[in-house]
């Protein structure tokens, strides 16, 4: 599949309360969408607002006892009184991003399509944990909702990045994307160290490791609690499985470093920037420091 190329855009982000923290309003320019974001410790300030009354769907994150990303995808008729109800029944969320319409052009129909696919996007790239455990099939809608279905959704998954949510986009596309800088995708890099030998690729703002990549099963005396955690949480989610004496990346897994990414692989500390290499030999570092003495 062809990935399209980014292209430039203007988002609004309005801080309600004056603090980057605060209750936000987020807009994009030529959408009818809105997206309030608040703290669960400020979710009452965000009831006050008249989106919160109109139909919408919303996300709810936080992390899991082991400290891994998660959230909770749903809908509802009155988007406030729906996630009040979450306040007291779900304890590990701690932010709330709920998206409406500003000419009421939700109505249930379009919101449950919306609910599921994005459930079906965060299952399909399995970056972070979900804790909905029932995946509901779109509903049924006619061509032309499910037009302006898709739009409304490709416009949302264009601001969950800004609000550091990347459950919804794979790993691969990522790791194909062009920008409008540079009309090539990312360069491939390789690790081939302590028995691991994995392929990857740099990308904004993380490292993809590639499918089939080989991770040590031995883990070093010295790793360090945050790595061993993170190697538990793979394999229970299907993304590391154990094969012929080494763990294998049954798909693309998006890391936040190249650091995170090696260290994965080699069951212990790794320098990313130098475990890193291109076909030729240069390490990420070299390599980063080449893209900088050209600017």
């Amino acid at each position: 599949m062809t990935v399209p190329q980014a292209r430039p855009t203007s988002i609004r982000i309005f801080l309600a309360d004056g603090t980057p923290e605060g209750l936000r309003i987020v807009e994009k320019s030529n959408w009818t969408g809105r997206a309030v974001v608040a703290n669960r410790s400020q979710f009452e300030r965000a009831l006050t607002r008249s989106e919160m009354a109109q139909p919408g769907v919303y996300v709810l994150t936080g992390l899991t006892e082991e400290g891994a990303a998660k959230l909770y995808v749903g809908e509802a008729d009155a988007l406030g009184e729906r996630i009040k109800q979450h306040v007291a029944g779900k304890e590990f969320w701690t932010r709330a991003i709920a998206f409406t319409s500003t000419n009421e052009g939700l109505n249930k129909a379009n919101v449950r399509y919306l609910e599921a696919r994005l459930l079906a996007l965060a299952k399909a790239a399995n970056q972070w944990a979900v804790e909905n455990t029932a995946y509901p099939a779109p509903p049924p809608l006619n061509e032309a909702d499910i037009a302006d279905a898709e739009w409304f959704l490709a416009e949302m998954l264009v601001i969950f990045p800004l609000l550091g949510i990347d459950a919804f986009e794979s790993a691969s596309s990522q790791a194909d994307a062009t920008s409008v800088e540079s009309v090539e995708p990312p360069l491939t890099l390789h690790l081939n160290e302590r028995g691991a030998k994995g392929t990857g690729k740099e990308i904004t703002g993380g490292f993809v490791v590639l499918k089939g990549s080989l991770a040590r099963a031995e883990e070093t005396a010295s790793i360090h609690e945050y790595m061993r955690e993170q190697r538990q949480m793979l394999k229970a989610r299907g993304v590391l499985a154990l094969h012929e004496g080494q763990l294998v990346f049954t798909q693309d897994f998006r890391f936040s470093s190249p650091s995170t990414a090696a260290g994965v692989l080699v069951g212990g500390a790794s320098n990313g920037r130098t475990a890193w290499k291109d076909a030729s030999g240069k390490t990420l570092k070299a390599l980063q420091d080449a893209r900088l003495a050209t600017l």
